[in-house]
């Protein structure tokens, strides 16, 4: 009786397999360096990053982006509150269409509202009515259709300085 070359073959391939498994290190997550002026979202698809004003004051957050004519595609604005809360936003004298992306103390993306109609005062909620969490720390916009072209998605962390390093769920490294 001859010794099956295919099924020693197999039993190597799958010692070789478990071994690599065992012994080599886990991927480790993307880092991504955070600036003051940069954030960036970890996608299914990789890093997203984007060059940001920082709208932290109450001015500012009011002021936001009304009156621009353009946004230049990875731009935007990031809005930071001192403390998660209920937030809607609208587009009075706002020029250009945004996508709005609500997120929670941690980075991570609660709410994302696509293409945001210029000029239109209709108040958009930071959460859906069914959120158990509606307060919001953070919330970007960027230029309207942006989000779905980059694949930007609920749950997704974002990695930026205007957070508590230690309760980010992706920390800036």
């Amino acid at each position: 009786m001859q010794p099956n070359k295919s099924a020693g073959l197999r039993l190597l391939a799958g010692f070789l397999v478990a071994w690599l498994a065992f012994y080599l290190p886990a991927a480790a997550e993307p880092s991504f360096a955070c600036k003051d002026d940069r954030v960036a979202i970890l996608t299914d698809r990789g890093i997203v990053d984007f060059t940001v004003e920082i709208a932290d004051s109450p001015a500012e957050r009011a002021q936001g982006l009304m009156f621009r004519k353009t946004l230049a595609p990875g731009s935007g604005m990031l809005f930071v509150y001192d403390r998660p809360r209920q937030v809607a936003f609208w587009m009075r004298n706002t020029f250009i269409p945004l996508d709005l992306i609500f997120m929670d103390a941690t980075g991570t993306i609660r709410h994302i509202h696509p293409n945001a109609r210029p000029l239109d005062e209709t108040p958009i909620p930071g959460a859906t009515a069914d959120d158990p969490n509606p307060e919001r720390k953070l919330i970007l916009e960027i230029g309207g259709g942006e989000a779905a072209r980059l694949g930007l998605v609920t749950g997704q962390p974002m990695a930026t300085l205007q957070l508590d390093q230690t309760n980010a769920a992706w920390p800036c490294s």
